[in-house]
């Protein structure tokens, strides 16, 4: 039994050995050690450039925008994603190869071989997408030819004029240029002209309107390097308007409207008119405040700054016109009063006209109630119904020897309430609002 039992487990052990030894060999392993020698990386010394000491490479770009992140107009910058892809030929890597097929690799082998240079100019940040892995890839043809795909986000510096604001339009460019090498040893050229640039139909900003994107290129010269292949992405931006229009025109030009108001009430009622004065000028100050709040400290004016500026001025100007009325109002009466003054004190037995003045507080019975006066007939001068303010009696003194028909001025003059100033702001300032308004939307639109 011991004997069979033996002769069972080497039985066993045969076969395992058996299998094992018919298992396949690992794919993966031997696929590797063929792609490394097909591309023959440890051959060639690949931090130089192909085709080092001869003739400039030809290195081909083409561009997919992927998204158009934001616009920062404090900052003056834009953020975009894109897809940028390199073509160029390194006949190190050449294989040989039955099918013509490349071979697709991830950003591990991008370290092993020879890539460009290529960086972003005035650029503030930009990083390659990393989940889950590196968003990095390179194809390899049989007969050298290469593509190096990578996926990025940069932030770049923008040039913005906002001398039309926010009535404008903003041209911003991405550009790309090698960093090490010249003009005499890269040649970057756009692979496919214009149609080296695509974008997703999806793309949209908030404020803006993408109104066209294009491709030049052209040589950038610096003193101490030389001359470089520089690529350029430029696109077009209009700006939306209805924004604007709800958060800054209305509110002013309501304030502005607003501040009219004040042409319409007595001018007696001073409480309402300087409250209504000042808090439109409040007002308008904070709008200007919350605009450039939002804005780049430019040292130039900025259309919205003519437009708030000038409402601001409109506001400001009826504050002072009514400090104008009060201030004449207030010299009109002082007058009227040493006038009055003058004119109470009565000097009987004299056969001349005297003038007494009513300010509203003596009434028609006390008025000819007084002794040795005639009444005359009343003569009304520039009365208007609605505005009354003061009358000037004139009263007439005679002796028994005076006829009632004597010479004399018999008048009452009726002062009106409103100024002659409101009368006419009426008129002048919604009229030069209104030029106002045709000018600057003829001029800016």
């Amino acid at each position: 039994e011991e004997r069979g039992s033996r002769l069972l487990i080497f039985f066993c052990d045969f076969e395992t050995h058996s299998s094992l030894a018919k298992k396949p060999p690992d794919v993966t392993k031997s696929r590797r050690l063929k792609t490394e020698q097909l591309l023959k990386v440890d051959d060639h010394d690949f931090t130089m450039r192909p085709a080092f000491g001869g003739p400039a490479i030809p290195v081909g770009v083409d561009v997919q925008v992927e998204s158009l992140d934001s616009i920062s107009e404090v900052d003056m910058d834009f953020t975009m994603t894109l897809y940028l892809r390199h073509y160029w030929k390194d006949e190190r890597l050449s294989f040989t190869s039955t099918t013509n097929k490349s071979m697709t690799f991830d950003g591990r082998l991008v370290k092993k071989i020879w890539v460009p240079d290529v960086f972003f100019v005035h650029s503030k940040r930009s990083f390659i997408h990393d989940t889950t892995t590196e968003n990095i890839m390179l194809r390899v043809f049989p007969d050298g030819h290469v593509l190096y795909s990578l996926r990025v986000t940069v932030t770049a510096a923008c040039n913005m004029d906002f001398s039309r604001f926010p009535l404008d339009s903003q041209t911003c460019t991405l550009e790309l240029e090698s960093y090490a090498y010249t003009d005499e040893d890269l040649m970057l050229y756009w692979k496919s002209g214009d149609e080296s640039l695509s974008i997703d139909e999806k793309i949209s900003l908030s404020q803006f309107l993408i109104q066209k994107f294009h491709t030049t290129s052209r040589l950038a010269f610096y003193s101490s390097t030389g001359w470089y292949n520089r690529l350029y992405i430029n696109f077009t931006l209009r700006r939306h308007i209805f924004f604007f229009l709800l958060q800054t025109y209305f509110p002013a030009t309501l304030m502005v409207m607003l501040s009219w108001v004040s042409f319409w009430i007595d001018r007696r009622a001073v409480p309402a008119r300087v409250s209504l004065g000042i808090t439109t000028v409040l007002t308008m100050s904070t709008i200007i405040t919350g605009v450039n709040a939002s804005m780049p400290r430019v040292s130039y004016i900025k259309a919205v700054d003519i437009y708030l500026w000038v409402s601001f001025v409109f506001v400001f100007l009826s504050v002072l016109e009514y400090a104008a009325v009060n201030y004449l109002t207030t010299v009109q009466e002082r007058r009227e009063r040493k006038l009055r003054d003058r004119s109470l004190p009565c000097t009987c037995g004299m056969s001349h006209t005297r003038t007494m003045m009513l300010d509203g507080t003596y009434s028609e019975a006390d008025t000819n109630s007084l002794a040795g006066y005639t009444e005359a007939p009343m003569v009304l001068e520039d009365m208007m119904p609605e505005k009354q303010e003061h009358m000037v009696v004139h009263l007439s003194m005679s002796s028994e020897s005076t006829t009632t028909k004597k010479k004399g001025i018999r008048a009452l003059r009726i002062m009106q309430n409103t100024h002659a100033i409101d009368k006419y702001s009426r008129m002048i300032f919604p009229g030069a609002y209104i030029i106002f308004n045709l000018i600057y939307w003829s001029v800016y639109c």
